[in-house]
């Protein structure tokens, strides 16, 4: 197992992602609309096509060493996805559920030192199809690796081992930006 650093883009962030292994994550690329979003909101880059690369862990592997305090949270609605990002240079790091009870963390891969690690991409979720709908490949260790963990976690009470979320109300770090409905238009929701 592998520990590997990670920083946002300008450094003010620092931290790690601990035992690091194909095995003990998934190394996803998703198309899904959202996360498209999430990149052009916070980047102004539009991925396009290409996707958006995670590694879908816990979050009692993430450590910082340095800026946790330079986090900031949005989500495009009340009850999904938050999306963590640097408050300095803006760019997206992390994605969690609403709630730390289901211990999931999803890690921008570009934002690693070294992605050897964490192995190729070994699914893809929601993958735009000729029809028009979408499809996912490796569902069963998409859903069932991500499921292993979090029962794991909860388990083991590692859930409450999270810098993301206060643990004795529930609620993130920081309090939940949710973009306005002029920002969200701009948008590929």
């Amino acid at each position: 197992m592998t520990d590997v650093p990670f920083s946002c883009q300008c450094g003010e962030i620092r931290g790690t992602l601990h035992h690091v292994t194909p095995q003990n994550g998934n190394h996803v690329r998703c198309y899904c609309n959202a996360c498209r979003a999430a990149v052009l909101y916070t980047t102004g880059e539009d991925v396009g096509t290409r996707g958006v690369e995670l590694y879908q862990t816990t979050p009692d592997k993430i450590s910082f060493q340095q800026g946790r305090g330079n986090l900031g949270v949005f989500s495009f609605s009340p009850k999904k996805l938050l999306r963590f990002r640097a408050i300095c240079c803006g760019v997206q790091m992390f994605t969690m559920l609403p709630t730390p009870k289901f211990a999931l963390a999803g890690v921008m891969t570009n934002l690693l030192e070294d992605k050897t690690a964490i192995g190729p991409i070994a699914m893809e979720a929601f993958v735009p199809q000729p029809d028009g709908r979408s499809k996912h490949s490796s569902i069963l260790r998409l859903y069932g690796g991500t499921m292993w963990r979090a029962l794991v976690a909860r388990i083991t009470g590692r859930w409450k081992q999270t810098s993301f979320f206060n643990i004795k109300t529930g609620q993130p770090v920081a309090e939940v930006y949710v973009p306005t409905p002029e920002e969200r238009a701009k948008l590929p929701l």
